[in-house]
């Protein structure tokens, strides 16, 4: 009897270790949650009751571990009847179990109503998931979905087979193909640039040089058109494309001791030199962001806290404008809004990865996710949903769904990715993928339902 004890909450294997327990009365207390595991272990219990609490709904499945469970009480709670609930309605209709009505307090369209009373079609849910979609055989490390004379396309950078390989999207197979390779010794990434009509790829490379190739439709083949300078690219990690004021730039993150995050700007004849941003620093990331109306640049490095550069109009250069807080040993910066709000996920190897929001001046820690192993926090949005998906070397990659109320993700699945180095939501017709390559195995499609 565990009556009247002013209990709020009642965690995971809470009852661990009675298996002989057969009586369990948690009566007249304050109890506003339950854990999905909270009953776990208890396969004797014939009599549970949790009558005369704060429960508003409770964890899908909860009272499956109870085998042989005869009575159950909930009388006395302000059930919420929505669809986090309609898994209890199925369990009332199928179970041997003796239950007494129970009422729901909301929504307003079925208060005062017996939940046993409640038909299935009741619920409008809608519930979304991840599932697998096609397996590409191969290992990547990047992934770039680009639209091209209006047709789907992905680039993917792979190291082990020495290439870029382009697929396209099949409309009716609703598959990615095979469409064209681009030799490229130990790529890390392949960045395609659709401007003023013309398809170029940025390649580059730990090894050999980095390089830019554009699509020729006389010949229907990439060429090669100039080379990226090697001394300033020595160990390139990223690669970022973006617009300011009509032109076309990107700006690569190089890692080497002795190279330097270099933006470049296109003219007529190609992409030229532009600035040398960040030298000497190990940079390993780089992410483009607007807000207020100005461009930035945040490049994260392994030896210091990420910096931001802010778009100088009258210099056209990017000047320095401060850093992100103290976080050190930052793999990757990458960024979302929500309403008018500006986020950055900042994904760290050792250590927690954190989301942080701009506060006009500054950014303010929102929410800590632990990410031993991560190399990869990607914030992506299907429609109205925002989801993050956190990769690791040790463990599943974890997927969460952003809450907008709490201003906060909580974890929504987990998927079975070896070495995830990205993850890219690609909206193709009617189907909405999200590519995960794969540093040591696969390259995973999947398909949002």
């Amino acid at each position: 009897l565990l009556n009247s004890n002013k209990f709020t909450l009642i965690g995971d294997n809470a009852f661990a270790g009675l298996s002989h327990l057969q009586y369990l009365f948690i009566e007249n207390n304050d109890i506003q949650a339950l854990s999905k595991a909270t009953f776990r272990g208890l396969k004797s219990l014939t009599h549970l009751s949790l009558a005369n609490n704060n429960l508003q709904t409770l964890p899908r499945d909860l009272f499956k571990p109870l085998d042989i469970l005869s009575d159950l009480d909930l009388r006395g709670n302000t059930l919420a009847c929505d669809c986090k609930i309609k898994w209890l309605v199925e369990w009332l209709e199928s179970t041997n179990t003796t239950v007494p009505a129970v009422f729901c307090s909301s929504p307003g369209q079925f208060e005062g109503q017996r939940i046993r009373d409640l038909a299935l079609g009741d619920f409008q849910c809608i519930t979304t998931d991840f599932v697998m979609h096609q397996v590409l055989p191969f290992q990547a490390v990047s992934a770039e979905p680009f639209t091209y004379a209006s047709d789907l396309y992905v680039a993917l950078a792979q190291p082990s087979a020495s290439s870029c390989s382009i697929l396209k999207w099949d409309y009716v197979e609703r598959k990615l193909r095979d469409f064209d390779r681009i030799p490229a010794h130990s790529a890390v990434h392949c960045k395609p640039i659709v401007a003023q009509d013309q398809l170029y790829v940025v390649v580059a490379q730990l090894f050999g040089g980095s390089y830019i190739y554009r699509w020729d439709t006389a010949v229907d083949k990439f060429i090669k058109i100039q080379d990226i300078d090697s001394q300033k690219i020595r160990k390139p990690n990223d690669i970022e494309a973006f617009q300011i004021e009509g032109d076309w730039y990107f700006v690569i993150a190089d890692s080497s001791k002795a190279g330097s995050t270099s933006l470049y700007r296109l003219n007529q004849n190609g992409f030229y030199s532009h600035q040398a941003l960040h030298a000497w620093h190990r940079d390993t990331d780089v992410e483009y962001v607007e807000n207020d109306g100005k461009p930035r640049l945040i490049i994260s490095s392994s030896s210091q806290a990420p910096v931001i550069y802010q778009w100088s109009r009258a210099q056209k250069q990017f000047v320095p404008q401060g850093e992100v807080g103290e976080m050190l040993d930052v793999q990757m910066v990458k960024h979302f809004r929500a309403k008018r709000d500006q986020f950055l996920c900042l994904s760290r190897y050792i250590g927690d990865s954190k989301v942080v929001r701009w506060e006009g001046q500054r950014f303010v820690e929102v929410q800590t996710l632990p990410s031993r192993g991560s190399m990869v926090m990607q914030p992506f949005a299907v429609g109205q949903r925002r989801y993050l998906a956190l990769g690791s070397d040790f463990s599943f990659t974890h997927v969460y769904l952003w809450e907008e109320e709490k201003q906060k993700f909580a974890k929504f699945q987990e998927l079975s990715v070896q070495a995830p180095r990205a993850f890219r939501a690609v909206p193709a017709a009617d189907v909405q993928l999200l590519l995960a390559p794969s540093f040591k195995a696969n390259t995973l499609v999947y398909r949002h339902v």
